[in-house]
């Protein structure tokens, strides 16, 4: 008899807590959308210790090749991470033009896209676009 798993959602993140996967959290490029910042920032972290502006687009910083917020026991902020995260791997292919698995997640295989979840990919793309497609002085600072 073959037992196959079950596919989950992409928001469960079960597949990865069960065969303790962080390997998207290594070397991470994670990007940050306003409300990604305002949530992490409210659970008192500095801008400067998590995110880092690159190509004028805030990012998830790196220590060491690591997330910061990744610790011994997973993610630190699960609760409370970034919708990328989220929705991770569930990536735009800008050559295919569309949402697929990011051929790099170990576990792609074991996750059932849903229709709102490719939607709110395609929302937040659109968020980080019109972040940085903003003249400076409509730009909010941190």
């Amino acid at each position: 008899m073959v037992f196959r798993e079950v596919r989950r959602s992409l928001t469960s993140g079960i597949p990865c807590v069960k065969h303790k996967c962080v390997k998207c959290c290594l070397e991470t490029r994670m990007p940050l959308s306003n409300l990604d910042l305002k949530r992490i920032l409210k659970l008192n972290y500095r801008l400067e210790c998590f995110a880092e502006k690159t190509q004028g687009r805030w990012r998830l910083k790196n220590n060491s090749g690591r997330c910061g917020f990744l610790l011994e026991e997973g993610c630190g902020i699960y609760s409370h991470r970034p919708e990328g995260c989220r929705l991770y791997p569930l990536v735009y292919d800008e050559t295919l033009k569309k949402a697929v698995i990011d051929p790099l997640c170990p576990y792609g295989y074991l996750f059932k896209v849903r229709r709102n979840e490719v939607e709110r990919l395609k929302t937040l793309l659109e968020k980080l676009t019109w972040l940085t497609t903003q003249k400076p002085q409509h730009t909010r600072r941190w």
